[in-house]
């Protein structure tokens, strides 16, 4: 035990303690984790600040593979599930009851599906992190990489921080055909220091974006706000197909002379669409987190959506307003689908297409939303690219959640050759004495 710790304490010395104010690099530091080589790498954009072994779960007890970010620190806490065995410098990634924390650290898979951080690196990074704090969990090693792409987000320039003009009600400026004296309007500066004329965020916490497929939801929350702006009470939109929504859909359906019912057929998208004067349904959304709550969403286009995106996932840091730049770093995780979800998706086979370059190629952000992000962008905001719609994972009180899964996991998950089953005979029945026996 000693040996091991001074082991860890030695690499601490060499890699985490000689790097400058981890404080002010808490945003954009990452955690990576490879199952495979049992290993963790925290990573300064594509600079290795420290390196560590990890023991990752057992056979039945997998750790999931994905992105993550820590939702919860305690220095000490006792594990609900498996009868308080304690888990010191414990860092929770899901609410389900993945976490890292000290403890054993064999050369092997060991734990019960959580990451085991050897004793005094568990503290030390305790120390580093904050809630928030990316973590990607891998079979196999990645990395981040520096990425520049047209499409990746930001930040604007401040506006100059002088007064505003005052909103006092102008004088009409037309000239009168008359002799007599008259006034025009003049514009006067206000003195007011909360009109002035700087776009600087208010909360510099990062903002962290997910671009995934379009699903059932979003496509309802359109279908009822465009009933609604043509005069068909479908509700307040939430998503949700309720009584008012099936009724409007069935009103305007009557309006189009479409056949009766209230599926959300080809024919009833595009003839809604047409009738609110708005292109055909776009294929993607941005959605929009800060400080673990949504912010905001929004449809964008996806050029080829029969084309898999892949999962890709960015982060920025040096975010500079006054220069209008930014620097980017992108990971790419295997995360193959299963032929139902590639059904599901209406996507091709072909995955020619899944580079990070390629993925943001295709995507479509309309100019407002590209603006509201650039004022919003600051150390540490990420964006994450997948086919895959909101996980099981991320709901109240995470950032968004992404698992994937590797070629051995979607091979478990394709249906079994079902066997041909032997029949059963039953035993014959013996009677002695006019009583049935077995």
């Amino acid at each position: 035990m000693l040996r091991r710790l001074a082991f860890g304490l030695g690499l601490m010395s060499a890699t985490m303690l000689s790097h400058p104010a981890f404080a002010e690099l808490a945003h954009t530091l990452q955690i990576v984790v490879s199952k495979n080589n049992q290993s963790m790498t925290v990573y300064d954009g594509d600079k290795v600040v420290s390196t560590t072994r990890v023991s990752t779960g057992k056979a039945g007890h997998s750790t999931p593979s994905g992105i993550f970010s820590i939702l919860e620190k305690r220095r000490y806490h006792e594990s609900n599930i498996y009868s308080n065995a304690p888990m010191p410098f414990m860092q929770r990634l899901t609410w389900s009851g993945i976490a890292l924390h000290e403890g054993h650290v064999p050369n092997y898979p060991a734990s019960h599906g959580c990451i085991r951080l050897p004793s005094g690196y568990a503290k030390t990074l305790f120390g580093m992190t904050e809630r928030g704090f990316h973590v990607i969990v891998s079979d196999a090693p990645v990395a981040p990489m520096p990425i520049a792409h047209a499409n990746l987000f930001l930040p604007l320039k401040p506006l100059p921080a002088e007064p505003l003009m005052s909103d006092i009600e102008l004088r009409p400026t037309v000239k009168r055909q008359t002799s007599e004296a008259y006034e025009v309007a003049l514009a006067s500066q206000t003195t007011d220091p909360t009109l002035t004329g700087s776009i600087e965020p208010q909360d510099t916490t990062p903002v962290k974006m997910l671009i995934k497929r379009r699903e059932l939801r979003e496509t309802v929350f359109d279908v009822q706000a465009m009933l609604n702006d043509l005069g068909f009470d479908a509700g307040a939109p939430d998503g949700l197909i309720g009584t008012k929504t099936q009724a409007a859909i069935a009103g305007f359906k009557r309006w189009k002379n479409l056949p009766a019912g209230s599926a959300l057929t080809d024919d009833f998208l595009s003839a809604l669409y047409r009738s609110s004067g708005k292109r055909e349904p776009p294929a993607a959304q941005l959605l929009v987190r800060r400080n673990f709550a949504p912010l905001f969403e929004a449809p964008i286009g996806l050029k080829n959506p029969e084309i898999p995106l892949g999962t890709h996932f960015f982060t920025a840091s040096n975010v500079d307003r006054g220069s209008e730049r930014a620097d980017w770093h992108v990971l790419t995780l295997p995360n193959l689908l299963t032929p139902k979800e590639r059904q599901r998706m209406n996507i091709s086979l072909d995955a020619s297409a899944s580079s990070a370059p390629g993925a943001l190629d295709r995507l479509e952000i309309p100019d407002d939303i590209r603006e509201r992000i650039a004022t919003l962008l600051a150390d540490g905001s990420s964006l994450t690219i997948t086919d895959e719609g909101l996980g099981p994972e991320t709901g109240k009180g995470t950032d968004f959640i992404t698992l994937t899964r590797s070629e051995a996991k979607v091979a478990e998950a394709r249906p079994a050759v079902e066997k041909p089953q032997k029949v059963r005979q039953k035993p014959r029945r013996v009677y002695r004495n006019g009583i049935g026996l077995y």
